[in-house]
């Protein structure tokens, strides 16, 4: 659907409110300069106060609200050393403080505007109306919000999709926005189409399967809102550190005016102690660092999560739609001695309407192609890892997994089912097992070399975990090369694995359906495989690949581990240069004046190596 443009003169104001406070404090400075340059030292003096007064008001202001709040962070440093500079006449090295502050404070709203670039623009091009075609033949325009399952929409030339829905019609599309990938995507009538993406041919026909709040686009929104508002927790760590540091502040500018007796010591202790390399820096480069994993298909929730993804050593993954190609197809439907397979199918298919499993999709995608009239069920349960119940024509039908005794018909079925590789779901209602439908599920084309990158990424440690039984779970194992496998895996068995795993390195867990959403809120990142994969999986993770497949986590692993880098080497060198400045200053070879410069110095240069997360990480060799 056509876009709303954007208001005129709005980017430009921004880039002002951005720009405004540095620039007119570096014009006071200035002035201050050539006033002091043309022998006019008290007027200089005079403007250099009022620059340090203008930045020391709201620093103080800041500081006063976070102790009403109890919190005490190394802000406290700044406001003393902008009071300190005005308390002893050294008005020049208090400008030149407030001039560091505001450089700072744009070099980081520059820096996190060009990392939230691509997020925003997610929020921008976000449909808002979609054609619907009505019952009389015609189509009216509607709100996306008043798309329900079911309708009938016409997609026209360069419109945006607006749910996620099944083609009538072939279409050509441009999936860049929600896969990355920006070559166009052929699919035929009857292929699945998540919103988001472009209609990048002629127009065609999609009949919604969700509405606007629960289909693929409005869940990547909904990640870059948060991915947007939220700060990385590693701003607080500064914070963490102002038990130590204030204090070692405090008593080394103590010491200098004590042991000298020259108070102007530790007004310049305080001056070069300003903590903006540990305030600006690190966030920076978490930030810059979830840009860059938004540009390759994962959405990361907030800069903490990214910060641990950059440390993470094992890997738990899901068998079913992350290293199998995730499209299972119905390869055989067997029954009981007497039994009728369109029946069994139709029966089955009726329940799993109503699951997102993709094992629910293949088998009423086999009862459509094979004509069967399916009912709508009612009583409808699902049980993570077990399978679906419900009733069908006053019948209650089971479909999953089977925890009684099978008889010899079905114990065969499974013994065939695992010779060659096959998941299988048994059907039963109320007296017991009435079929079983076998699936075919190819381990992806890919998928091996997807493992390969992820340990080049640095992950040491890659296990699958599955409720599939063993033999087809080893099958895929070592087609992939992981490097250990559980099979027969119920919901809280996951959870167990994944809370062994944490215990020993820091886990990553992949998955795309509602019996992963309990491992995934356990590891310490949970990654959701697909934003199409269940919304359960989804709200607990920590970060959603917007393709289903791996490669994307390698990437985004490898980004992370590049941010993280970059984060603590710029806090590190920045910190202990300044520590030296302090040292220097407190033993009186460092006046505040060059110590407000080099401070400044110091600041630029730690911020513009924190820039440098914006880039991509080498390849590793």
């Amino acid at each position: 659907m056509p876009q709303r443009p954007a208001q005129p003169g709005r980017s430009e104001r921004s880039r002002w409110r951005l720009w405004a406070p540095l620039t007119g404090l570096t014009g006071l400075v200035l002035v201050g300069a050539v006033l002091w340059w043309s022998g006019r030292a008290g007027a200089a003096d005079a403007v250099w106060a009022v620059v340090t007064v203008l930045a020391l008001l709201p620093a103080a202001f800041s500081v006063l609200r976070e102790l009403w709040r109890r919190r005490f962070g190394v802000d406290v440093i700044a406001v003393l050393a902008l009071a300190g500079a005005l308390g002893v006449g050294e008005y020049l090295a208090g400008a030149v403080i407030a001039v560091m502050l505001a450089t700072g404070r744009t070099l980081e709203a520059y820096a996190q505007r060009r990392a939230t670039r691509d997020l925003r623009a997610l929020l921008e091009r976000a449909p808002r109306t979609a054609r619907r075609r009505s019952a009389d033949g015609g189509v009216e325009v509607v709100p996306v919000d008043r798309v329900a399952v079911g309708d009938r929409l016409l997609v026209g030339p360069g419109d945006v999709v607006a749910v996620d829905g099944v083609t009538e019609s072939p279409a050509t599309l441009d999936e860049s926005v929600v896969t990355g990938e920006s070559r166009l995507v052929e699919r035929a009538a009857g292929e699945a189409v998540a919103s988001g993406v472009i209609n990048a041919g002629a127009g065609f026909g999609l009949r919604a399967t969700e509405n606007a709040e629960r289909s693929t686009y409005a869940g990547i929104v909904r990640l870059a809102q948060e991915a947007t508002a939220r700060k990385a927790p590693t701003v607080r760590l500064a914070d963490r550190y102002a038990a130590a540091f204030v204090p070692f502040t405090l008593v080394l500018a103590g010491l200098g005016w004590v042991l000298s007796g020259d108070f102007i010591r530790a007004v310049a202790v305080l001056v070069v102690a300003t903590p903006c390399p540990l305030l600006l820096a690190t966030p920076i480069a978490i930030v810059s660092g979830l840009s860059r994993v938004a540009r390759r298909g994962v959405l990361v929730r907030d800069g903490g999560s990214l910060e641990v993804l950059g440390r993470a050593r094992t890997l738990l993954v899901d068998k079913t739609g992350t290293l199998t190609a995730g499209r299972p197809r119905v390869a055989e439907t067997v029954v009981a001695p007497g039994g009728d397979p369109d029946e069994v199918l139709r029966l089955a298919a009726s329940v799993e309407q109503l699951s997102p499993h993709v094992l629910a999709a293949a088998l009423v995608r086999q009862a459509g192609d094979r004509g069967l009239a399916l009912r709508t069920p009612t009583e409808v349960t699902e049980e993570p890892g077990r399978g679906v119940h419900g009733r069908v024509d006053g019948r209650l039908i089971r479909v999953g997994q089977l925890t009684v005794d099978l008889p010899e018909w079905a114990a065969q079925v499974r013994s065939r089912a695992e010779a060659a590789g096959h998941s299988v779901v048994w059907v039963a209602d109320e007296h017991g097992p009435l079929g079983a439908v076998l699936f075919a599920d190819p381990v992806r084309p890919d998928a091996h070399r997807a493992v390969e990158r992820l340990r080049a990424a640095g992950l040491t440690r890659i296990v699958m975990v599955t409720g599939d039984r063993e033999g087809t779970a080893r099958q895929v194992a070592d087609a992939v090369g992981v490097d250990d496998v559980l099979a027969r895996c119920t919901p809280q068995e996951k959870v167990a694995r994944v809370r062994a795993e944490a215990d020993r390195a820091v886990t990553v867990m992949v998955g795309d359906g509602v019996n992963d959403a309990p491992a995934l809120a356990e590891a310490h990142v949970g990654v959701a495989m697909g934003a199409t994969g269940a919304t359960a999986s989804a709200d607990v993770a920590d970060a959603v690949l917007t393709v289903d497949r791996l490669d994307p986590l390698a990437d985004a692993v490898e980004v992370a581990r590049h941010a993280r880098r970059i984060a603590v080497q710029s806090a590190t060198i920045g910190m202990g240069l300044a520590v030296l400045a302090m040292c220097f200053a407190a033993a009186g070879r460092l006046p505040p004046v060059a110590g407000a410069f080099l401070q400044e110095g110091i600041d630029v240069l730690v911020i513009l190596n924190a820039l440098r997360a914006l880039r991509s990480p080498r390849p590793p060799a």
